[in-house]
């Protein structure tokens, strides 16, 4: 789970390499997604599903955002990202060919090695969905290494469901379960789909609780009513991943931002097993 692949050469980690934009597409209202490419050959990055990188805005400053995209095609690089401050608002108006500063990959990742053999439960939340879509790229480029897969993710609104015609193209496997949900349904707006927070979705999903394994991403919130549905259901806190990504700035420990407990969230995460941060979650004061 911990392995971590690093940019090619002996790249400085806290020098951004350059990278342009190949392409950018608005998802949702606040949602957009862009796919980069090296400005140099020999920068392209080779992940793991849950790592993340550094984006750096020129003239705006860094955030940490998680690879989306396919882990398999390490020349190209793939970032949803929800405009919530200055740096993602920025980044945001970026438009074909503009630049990029890149650092990375960081982080540990999702267990997708520990889960071959086992039934894999994905459930995320908004844009959470973003940090586990290159879990679902790795397991179906490798179904076969895997028992039953489950995809439970809730929206706010059906305007604001990501990847959907991904989400339509994966709903006509038969060895996946794709079960969507949205809080509201505003008026006007057509949707035959469940209605309810994501949690509603656990008990009708199909694994065994006792080869399972769960990884889950959104809000914290959301991630620990999920848990205590997937406990109910049998499912060991051994066998749940949560990923934490919250007050990351610099990615390598130095600033103190994301200090959890004893842990780094950066350094030592983003990716948890639950068993391991639970100690600490039940802590107000942190």
């Amino acid at each position: 789970m911990n392995d971590r692949p690093t940019t090619a050469g002996t790249r400085d980690p806290m020098l951004p390499a350059p990278w342009r934009v190949r392409r950018a597409q608005r998802d949702t209202r606040d949602t957009f997604t862009l796919d980069l490419e090296p400005v140099n050959a020999g920068d392209g990055i080779q992940f793991l599903p849950g790592q993340f990188n550094m984006l750096y805005v020129f003239g705006a400053g860094e955030v940490p955002i998680s690879m989306s995209g396919d882990p398999a095609n390490p020349g190209a690089m793939t970032h949803t990202v929800r405009a919530v401050g200055a740096v993602t608002k920025a980044m945001g108006k970026l438009k074909r060919d503009d630049a990029i500063g890149v650092r990375g990959p960081f982080g540990a990742s999702w267990p997708v090695e520990e889960a071959e053999g086992k039934d894999v439960v994905i459930v995320a939340g908004g844009i959470g969905l973003a940090p586990l879509r290159p879990v679902i790229y790795h397991v179906l480029a490798r179904r076969e290494k895997y028992g039953r897969v489950s995809l439970l993710y809730g929206a706010r609104a059906p305007g604001e469901v990501l990847y959907q015609r991904e989400l339509e193209k994966w709903r006509g496997r038969f060895d996946l379960q794709i079960e969507v949900t949205v809080d509201n349904v505003p008026m006007g707006q057509d949707w035959r789909g469940h209605v309810g927070v994501v949690t509603t979705l656990v008990g009708g999903a199909d694994f065994d609780p006792a080869r399972t394994v769960a990884v889950i991403c959104g809000p914290e919130v959301m991630m620990r009513f999920t848990v205590a549905e997937l406990r109910k259901r049998g499912v060991s806190e051994e066998g749940i991943f949560i990923s934490m990504e919250r007050n990351m700035k610099c990615a390598v420990g130095f600033c103190g931002h994301c200090m959890f407990g004893p842990t780094f969230i950066c350094k030592d995460g983003p990716v948890f097993r639950f068993d391991r941060i639970n100690p600490w979650l039940r802590k107000r004061e942190i």
